[in-house]
């Protein structure tokens, strides 16, 4: 007789442990689905769009899916709770701020590619000598500058090498102890020692100035360019025009240059016993620099290694530099930019930018194919390369950062057409009257606040509308809000999700989350006063305007019904 078979046992956390994702992402489109009725039952636009708004976020939030398959909701969504027809939400995924993007995401690529940044590194940390606070400065420099020029994730992951490589180099030479004692941190049998204080300055500091860099330049991070373009679709009125060079002319001189002395003056007095020469770092240190000729000598030799600049890295040096001046002289205000001379069609900064990256596929890695035109065997075997291939751009690039950017830019014109905007902007009346450094404290707290726990796009995709919303509703100048929070976004250093270069460095170095917290208290700390002084000083200078409630804003905010 066969035995009674055991009744199953149903239990929840068992139900919930295995894909529970999949579960999320069905139940977070359920809970939210009254909203959308509502909007159905009344007819109203506003809540069918606040019901995809409100569904990304906690998809978004949650990660029940992978953030850039959430950033495509729109493109099915939207047409079909009529809302914005195909055509138009599809154009919001390549828009000439995505472009401008992802050229700096392959100009990035083109420097690794050749290894130009190494070279750039080695010759900068020669230069500033070999003691470990000097080489700290150095890599933070290098890192800084990079940041300035290309995405901020990707500069941190071309200087993590960079920095391993010193870092065993000072281990080799015993210039100080480069993992901590089990003692110190304990870690599980099997798993990499623990950097020690002084590494993880080394590592948590190329992350940081990555993104302090990346606050200079339009191209610098994404939240950036979040911002521009939710700014010129919701403003598109605007006498205040955001260009590459004013925005440079407002972020570096406080938010980039003081930000980085200060913030290295920071982790050299917690984690490299600055002014605190009788502790036990400053103690190492000393002893260090004791030891600095033979790792200056170490790594004058690699560099050395490196023999002079090919071809390649001349090349790519000088489309660089191109870069640069083609995206200062685009429309500086100042003076006439390049773009004001071709007049037949408005030329965004996006054109100059792929007209670089196009010659980079172009262009040989060098020249000698000259002389095989009139010259004698041996050929060579095969065509020479290029100055960039497309196959390490397609295995290299983050293709999902073009959907975040599109995905947000897509909720920004759905909240303006169907008045979702205007549905906030009345519930936010009570800050009406309350003098304007307040309502900039609320707003920037709020923001660095969701940028601990989000990544830095999603955050700005979410809050940069409603900002723009708030400062008609309170009659600000709408730069006032959306910029200083748009910064601010990315200058939270707590956890490895605050930032892509937090998590790159942590995931690369083995970082624990409680060491990176603790870095980053003074640099958040610094950052948010920054801003502040920032916004109501030197920012007042290069947009002048923003003093007052400008003209445009009020047309905009009567033809809103605000």
């Amino acid at each position: 007789m066969a035995e009674p078979e055991e009744p199953r046992e149903v239990r929840l956390g068992r139900c919930c442990k295995y894909h529970w994702r999949g579960k999320l992402a069905v139940m977070i489109p359920i809970i939210t689905l009254p909203i959308l009725i509502l909007g159905f039952a009344y007819d109203q636009a506003e809540y069918k769009c606040l019901y995809v708004i409100v569904t990304m976020a906690l998809l978004w939030i949650t990660e029940a899916l992978p953030i850039y398959v959430t950033a495509m909701l729109p493109i099915a969504f939207l047409p079909l709770l009529g809302l914005v027809e195909t055509a138009a939400v599809c154009r919001l995924y390549f828009t000439d701020t995505i472009v401008m993007f992802l050229g700096g995401l392959i100009m990035a690529l083109g420097i690794e590619y050749c290894n130009l940044h190494t070279r750039i590194a080695l010759r900068v940390i020669r230069i500033v000598g070999g003691s470990p606070r000097r080489l700290f400065v150095g890599l933070m420099s290098v890192s800084v500058f990079m940041g300035l020029w290309i995405s901020n994730s990707a500069g941190t992951a071309m200087m993590c090498p960079i920095v391993k490589a010193v870092i065993n180099e000072m281990d080799a030479n015993n210039i100080f102890p480069v993992y901590m004692t089990q003692e110190e941190e304990p870690v599980e049998e099997g798993d990499p020692p623990h950097p020690s204080k002084m590494s993880v300055a080394f590592y948590v500091g190329v992350a940081y100035a990555s993104t302090i860099g990346g606050l200079g330049t339009l191209i610098g991070t994404g939240t950036n360019l979040v911002f521009k373009g939710i700014y010129d679709q919701r403003f598109p009125t605007s006498t205040e025009e955001v260009t590459f060079a004013n925005f440079m002319f407002y972020s570096i001189p406080l938010l980039v240059i003081c930000n980085i002395t200060l913030v290295i003056i920071a982790l050299m007095i917690t984690h490299m016993g600055l002014f605190r020469p009788n502790s036990k770092t400053g103690q190492r240190i000393k002893e260090a620099n004791l030891n600095k000729k033979l790792l200056e000598e170490v790594l004058r030799q690699r560099h050395i290694a490196l023999g002079p600049m090919s071809c390649h890295e001349i090349q790519i040096a000088t489309l660089f530099c191109l870069m640069i001046v083609l995206l200062i002289t685009h429309r500086p205000g100042f003076f006439p930019g390049w773009s004001d001379l071709l007049s037949a069609q408005p030329v965004r900064s996006s054109a100059g930018l792929m007209f670089l990256i196009i010659i980079m596929f172009a262009l040989p890695t060098e020249y000698t194919f000259f002389k095989y035109c009139c010259g004698k065997a041996p050929f060579p075997g095969q065509p020479l390369d290029a100055l960039l291939a497309w196959k390490f751009v397609h295995d290299n690039i983050s293709w999902g950062l073009l959907f975040l950017l599109g995905g947000g830019f897509a909720l920004a014109e759905a909240s303006k057409r169907t008045g979702v905007n205007v549905m906030i902007a009345r519930a936010m009346q009570f800050l009406v009257g309350m003098p304007s450094i307040a309502v900039q404290v609320i707003t920037i707290l709020l923001s660095m606040f969701f940028s601990v726990f989000n990544s830095n796009v999603v955050v700005a995709n979410i809050v940069l509308p409603i900002l723009s919303e708030m400062a008609l509703v309170v009659e600000l100048h709408p730069l006032i809000l959306t910029l200083p929070s748009c910064l601010v976004i990315s200058m939270c250093y707590f956890l490895p999700v605050s930032s892509p270069p937090n998590a790159i460095v942590t995931g690369y170095a083995h970082i624990k989350t409680k060491h990176l917290a603790c870095c980053g208290v003074l640099p958040t700390i610094i950052g948010f006063l920054l801003i502040l002084l920032n916004t109501n000083t030197w920012g007042m200078l290069i947009f002048p305007a923003a003093s007052t409630f400008p003209d445009w804003a009020k047309e905009i905010k009567n033809q809103s019904n605000i």
